[in-house]
């Protein structure tokens, strides 16, 4: 495993997080509820390999993926940079509309008295007195800045938080956020070599602050794995049955893609998941990939994406092989 800096914290992250989106499971990930054994075992596995980032939100699952890691973490804590988001809650005390899923209706609320009440929600389910990083899960103009990341600064000198970053944001938010005293040490945005644009136009952005730029995504909820994954079929509030490789006009574009990506994996022999992970590493410097994982099994698999290392004129082939379907924005 390969380490680096969060951005300009002292924290040293693994090149490769956990996600745990799915972990939370409901609706949005409908095939699999996990146990609280599995996710001890799931945080095992990435010990054993080196991964020590772990991502996740109080919305993963309304809570659900928080508190399971929060019992995986019991013994362990210390082993882990713990990392969760703010600003989305359900508690119904202001902010705005942001989604109705699974009989809970969702805000998305910035204010300071917002983000501290968030961090006290998360720190109670996962069981810790600090978190490691916390994350703005959607930057909101409703309410200012400046009040946003006076809240964050406090929380850190209280010892509560240690790093903070952005996410669904743009360039000139991180902008913004630094220009009102922000300390900005990650953005987590989408970006894969099938939607890679919106990563590339904020690379410069974070080369200026020295902000680590944290991929998801990376693997197109599991369409990227394997050509075998799109024959798989999902009920429609499952977020796989919302993206636009479930379309019969990109399966054939991306089926195409597979075959022109087929001989590099093979002459790395490497799994396409490998192959995806290695291709987003290459892209910039100050790179975390962020691989949503809820079985052990993958764990070794996704951490030895870092033994893949692609020439120039495969990370060429790679891309020109997906231009024919990429797609400029790409809302989940």
């Amino acid at each position: 495993m390969q380490y680096r800096k969060l951005g300009n914290s002292d924290l040293s992250v693994s090149a490769v997080a956990l996600g745990t989106w799915g972990l939370g499971g409901g609706s949005v990930w409908s095939d699999h509820d996990s146990t609280e054994a599995e996710a001890r075992d799931l945080l095992s596995a990435c010990r054993d390999f080196g991964i020590n980032y772990i991502d996740t939100a109080p919305v993963y699952g309304t809570g659900e993926s928080e508190r399971l890691l929060g019992c995986a973490l019991k013994g362990r804590r210390h082993d882990f940079i713990l990392q969760t988001k703010c600003s989305l809650n359900w508690r119904n005390e202001g902010g705005n509309f942001h989604y109705s899923r699974d009989g809970y209706t969702v805000n998305n609320d910035t204010r300071p008295v917002a983000i501290v009440r968030d961090v006290e929600d998360s720190l109670r389910r996962m069981q810790t007195d600090y978190l490691d990083s916390v994350i703005v899960h959607y930057v909101c103009k409703s309410f200012p800045v400046s009040d946003t990341v006076e809240a964050l600064e406090r929380l850190k000198a209280q010892g509560k938080i240690r790093a903070y970053g952005l996410s669904n944001s743009q360039m000139k938010d991180l902008e913004e956020y630094q220009s009102v005293g922000g300390h900005v040490d990650a953005v987590q945005e989408f970006f894969s070599i099938l939607s890679p644009f919106h990563g590339r136009d904020y690379f410069p952005v974070c080369s200026k602050y020295g902000t680590t730029f944290q991929t998801y995504g990376v693997l197109e909820e599991g369409f990227l794995t394997s050509p075998a994954f799109m024959e798989r079929t999902f009920v429609k509030t499952d977020i796989r049955s919302r993206i636009p490789w479930v379309q019969p006009e990109y399966k054939a574009g991306l089926r195409r893609a597979f075959e022109l990506w087929e001989p590099i994996r093979a002459a790395h022999d490497c799994s396409f998941p490998q192959l995806f992970e290695a291709w987003a590493l290459a892209q910039f410097p100050n790179m975390s990939v962020l691989v949503g994982m809820r079985k052990p099994a993958n764990v070794e698999n996704n951490a030895k994406c870092l033994d893949v290392v692609l020439t120039p004129d495969e990370l060429a082939a790679m891309e020109k092989a997906a231009e024919p379907i990429q797609v400029e924005v790409l809302d989940k």
